[in-house]
């Protein structure tokens, strides 16, 4: 655990029913009144993009523009293109409404729009941003999983250079976050599953890495109470408003914690999955969880022991000698990622995904090195470790 830290969270949190009919008022606290209402396809085709337009409208601050056509894996052109329609259409803040890539790429924007440029490119790198023009920005959530309306973190992929770009300034969080249970009822099964498990790599993550402090171990170890007992129910019944209320906010936990503590060697070769591969990010956590856990074993048995409490409650702790909790800790979240495979149809061998060829695993291994998340795993890991790792979950 970190000998100092420093642990923030300055987004305001809307969360329950009726959350989104509270935007307007937000945003007009914070001076705006002709906001961009971002999204994707999917959302606008399903009707949740009308809930909300409805719920700005009754509220008197309809959306001055609406773009919705964010594509999964947003990229600095997209961006960019987002920036130009802002100004365009004279807006003078953002509401996101998605998951990760819609969230990440108004982030991006905001980073665009604050430093008065053009290209994202500009703005690469950690902690280089100046505070610029603030850009008023609510984040809603329709994935309980990558927790980026909680985070100082944006992720978008330079297609040219095959790579995903991270971003990491305080500057990057939501004014407010809105959890709203009307926002994930329309979520299939396979994505409830798949985000649903990243949010608890995250939550794993923050409170095994290097960073992890106690308030960052807090926050990671409720969200994993919630989320192992919500998402079974989740997966299960899409309208289960109970279970997708605590993913909600067990996401948004797990992505509190890990933007303060930070993740580890599962991102760091999930963000080299996507970035060479194309391989959904939460299909990337749940094919590389167990195997990272395992590799991270030695330095960590103490820390995975402990976690079992949370994960399985406290009869099963107390009933699992204490040389195997470690173990049993990560044989739980292995049946866990079984269970959903089954129940959706997740992959959990890279070869399963149909987008990875095993000669790509080199490259893979060498831009993995290159990610920041591995800088605070526990355990060091070097090319041929990483290389072995994803052999092992190739097949």
């Amino acid at each position: 655990m970190a000998s100092y830290y420093e642990f923030k969270l300055p987004s305001k949190i809307l969360s329950g029913d009726g959350a989104l009919e509270h935007i307007p008022h937000e945003l007009e606290t914070l001076g705006a009144r002709r906001p961009l209402l971002l999204s994707d396809q999917g959302l606008e085709r399903v009707g949740t993009v009308k809930i909300l337009q409805a719920a700005l409208r009754q509220g008197g601050m309809p959306a001055a523009e609406t773009f919705c056509a964010i594509p999964p894996d947003s990229s600095v052109d997209t961006v960019n293109h987002i920036a130009a329609l802002f100004r365009r259409a004279g807006c003078d803040s953002l509401i996101a409404l998605g998951g990760g890539s819609v969230i990440d790429t108004a982030k991006g924007v905001g980073m665009v729009l604050a430093q008065a440029g053009h290209d994202l490119l500009d703005t690469a790198g950690c902690e280089v941003l100046p505070r610029g023009d603030h850009v008023p920005f609510v984040a809603i959530p329709t994935t309980a999983g990558t927790g980026s309306e909680a985070t100082l973190v944006a992720v978008v992929a330079d297609p040219a250079a095959q790579v995903k770009l991270e971003f990491l300034s305080y500057h990057l969080l939501p004014d407010v976050a809105v959890l709203d249970p009307r926002m994930t009822l329309s979520l299939p099964p396979r994505v409830t599953a798949s985000t649903g498990f990243d949010a608890l790599v995250h939550a794993i993550e923050a409170a095994s890495c290097l960073q992890r402090n106690p308030v960052s171990d807090s926050f990671a170890e409720k969200a994993m109470r919630l989320l192992v007992r919500a998402l079974p129910r989740a997966v299960r019944d899409g309208k289960d408003k109970q279970a997708r209320m605590a993913m909600a906010n067990g996401s948004l936990l797990a992505g509190a914690a890990f933007s303060n503590a930070m993740v580890g060697l599962v991102h760091a070769i999930g963000h080299a999955l996507g970035g060479v591969c194309r391989v959904p990010h939460g299909e990337a956590m749940t094919i590389l969880l167990p195997a990272v856990m395992t590799s991270n074993l030695p330095r960590c048995r103490g820390r995975y022991a402990a976690l079992l409490f949370h994960l399985a409650g406290p009869t099963e702790y107390t009933a699992t000698p204490p040389a195997e909790r470690a173990e049993r800790a990560i044989a739980l979240l292995d049946q866990l990622r079984r269970d959903l495979a089954q129940q959706t149809g997740l992959p959990l061998t890279l070869s399963q995904t149909g987008k990875v060829r095993r000669e790509d695993l080199p490259t893979v291994a060498r831009t993995a090195l290159n990610d920041g998340a591995i800088l605070v795993n526990p355990v060091e890991a070097d090319y041929d470790d990483i290389l072995a790792i994803l052999e092992e979950v190739w097949a």
